[in-house]
């Protein structure tokens, strides 16, 4: 198949980024909106170990099957939607900068834009090459990410009515700078995420073809390439992984967006503004009200929405874009 020049393959890798990320984010929304329930809530869900048991009430959501009832019977099926219209725009742009950003790198360190000599590259370069992707993606995006986390973790009655609402508030109480909260650990999370994202994603997807070579040793070369089945696989434990390290920054950066924001009473104690003054405070503090627990809260449907997040991302932008090039070439 021709190569297509760079204007063109820049509009493939932005195209079927923004597809890939969109079709992700929907397909996972009702996992995102739980994880951002317990995110939020300073409420410890275990009171064992913790050094002030007496500092917080009793937790609103204790497990994700429970909060899965509660947000149905209080808001809804649409619940598990809230916050996905400002989430779509915020991962298409993201993903469609992330792509183009990581191809273009991947293309500079190659010496060739041919997807096809990009997995040749060490895994050093691919762990480089999106945590930069990811960094450029996470700042041209980042205030639809601060406006999805507020109305999905808002809860009923809804103090935003939609998009709009949150955003003027938003820029009124806390100016323009307010739209960036939490940015900080966002981005010292970003660089280890999508680096360990896209690195193990290429090394899983390296290992698969030797794999494809080893069990077909007669196969002419080319027949090595993953199957749909195992880029579903590659992308997965990619996304497993990569969720597992960097949770705990995941946290802080919702605290962060969520500071100031009024909950009805039944969600427990709201983050004051300014609760914590870097991400620094922010992880001390947590730490020592709600224990290493606190760090980690929202972790089991994190991970259960990352791996398929992951998978269904890389297949999506596999699939888009290898349709994008037969198409336009």
């Amino acid at each position: 198949m021709e190569e297509p020049g760079q204007l063109k393959r820049a509009f493939i890798d932005a195209t079927a980024g923004a597809a890939s990320g969109a079709v992700s984010r929907t397909v996972t929304s009702p996992l995102d909106v739980i994880k951002i329930r317990f995110q939020v809530q300073l409420e410890p869900v275990f009171s064992r170990g913790l050094p002030s048991k007496d500092l917080y009430g009793k937790s609103k959501y204790t497990g994700m099957l429970q909060a899965t009832k509660d947000i149905f019977r209080e808001e809804g099926l649409r619940g598990f939607w809230r916050g996905n219209v400002p989430a779509l725009l915020m991962v298409m742009p993201y993903t469609a900068i992330q792509f183009t950003v990581l191809h273009a790198l991947k293309t500079f360190a190659a010496g060739s834009s041919k997807t096809e000599d990009h997995i040749h590259l060490s895994p050093y370069l691919s762990y480089v090459s999106g945590s930069l992707a990811g960094c450029a993606a996470t700042v041209g995006s980042y205030p639809f990410d601060l406006v999805r986390t507020i109305l999905a973790s808002q809860g009923e009655p809804k103090v935003y009515p939609n998009m709009r609402s949150a955003f003027v508030d938003i820029v009124k109480n806390r100016g323009f700078r307010g739209l960036y909260a939490g940015l900080t650990p966002t981005l010292v999370e970003i660089v280890p995420y999508a680096g360990l994202q896209f690195g193990t994603y290429d090394t899983f997807k390296r290992w698969t073809m030797v794999w494809n070579r080893y069990r077909s040793p007669n196969a002419s070369q080319g027949d090595d390439t993953p199957s749909s089945f195992q880029l579903f696989v590659c992308g997965l434990a990619a996304g497993t992984c990569a969720k597992l390290v960097c949770h705990p920054l995941d946290v802080v950066k919702k605290r962060f967006q969520i500071e100031g924001l009024p909950r009805h009473p039944r969600y427990g104690a709201r983050v004051e503004h300014r609760a914590y003054t870097n991400m620094y405070d922010a992880i001390r503090r947590i730490l020592r009200t709600e224990g290493w627990p606190g760090l980690y809260k929202g972790i089991v449907p994190s991970i259960i929405k990352a791996a398929p997040a992951g998978a269904v991302t890389f297949v999506a932008y596999e699939f888009t874009s290898d349709w994008l090039r037969s198409t336009l070439t």
